[in-house]
């Protein structure tokens, strides 16, 4: 049951929860037994799965998120309702404001006042993915190289960084750190990405752009034709393999392949009116952002 009002339906689960667990402090015959209790936020999900993330000592969830069998967490999982409702929602809806307040400011170009948010966030949840990405993108947009090397050594530890839901953060970080001459740090940003089944084409085509960056065509080929595999009408993606095509990059292994299918994308018109202009323009923009 849902700590929060019940309805007419069903309510999935969602709500803090403790875990106990007994250990033994000492040795010989100073050993003695200790029971550690954890607190966990709990939340079902749509397809009847349990997730639980644990507690900080700021009372908000953070950390990595783990999956738990229904039996087990029935068994072993106690409600603990006073402690969601006086202390940990306040807390999470406290720091969901903050971290909004500071994409705001982001969003009208408010970057030191963001950069203060941000960092209001952090100080309640380091693990904060959307503050996380936020704060090294305001970096990034001022320019502030260093800085923003911190936030990609912190993100590129989170898994939770590269989830579905932070998708378009995750896409415009990745861009950025390319577009502000951090290119290695691009490259493992994306390659650790792919190290954790991320399939996208835009990261596929994006770590192509990084590649090209680094002056290795070979390598940015392959990731730009596995990015066309998954997506073959992904525009930037067709108009680069035409770009690459019409200068001549092509390595001399890969012609073949590249000239049979740029003959079918130039046959088929391409996913673009003006495939021909392509092969002759500067590369296209990057995909899945700015």
């Amino acid at each position: 049951m849902s700590q929060t009002q019940a309805g007419t339906e069903p309510q999935k689960i969602r709500g803090v929860f403790s875990s106990q667990e007994v250990k033994k402090v000492g040795t010989g015959t100073t050993v003695r037994k200790t029971i550690q209790k954890t607190f966990w936020f709990c939340e079902e999900k749509d397809d009847g799965s349990l997730e639980v993330q644990p507690l900080n000592p700021n009372y908000v969830p953070s950390g990595p998120k783990k999956n738990v069998e229904r039996e087990y967490f029935l068994t072993h999982f106690a409600p603990e309702p006073e402690m969601y409702m006086q202390s940990v929602y306040p807390k999470m809806r406290e720091l969901n404001k903050t971290v909004a307040r500071a994409e705001r400011y982001r969003a009208n170009n408010e970057l030191y006042s963001a950069e203060m948010e941000y960092n209001n966030a952090l100080k309640v949840d380091d693990e904060n993915v959307r503050a996380n990405f936020g704060l090294g993108i305001t970096y990034l947009e001022r320019g502030e190289n260093d800085k923003a090397q911190n936030v990609f050594t912190r993100l590129v530890k989170l898994d939770a960084a590269f989830e579905e839901e932070h998708k378009h953060l995750f896409n415009e970080f990745g861009i950025k750190l390319r577009k502000n001459s951090m290119t290695d740090q691009a490259v493992t940003y994306y390659e650790r990405a792919l190290e954790l089944a991320v399939q996208d084409e835009n990261l596929l085509y994006n770590l192509a752009r990084a590649w090209l960056e680094k002056k290795d065509t070979a390598k940015c080929l392959d990731f730009l034709l596995k990015s066309l595999a998954l997506n073959p009408r992904l525009e930037p993606a067709v108009k680069f393999l035409l770009w690459l095509d019409g200068k001549g990059l092509v390595p001399e292994d890969k012609k073949q392949a590249v000239s049979a299918l740029t003959a079918e994308i130039r046959k088929s018109g391409g996913s673009s009116p003006d495939v021909t202009a392509a092969s002759r323009a500067v590369p296209p923009p990057a995909a899945g952002g700015s």
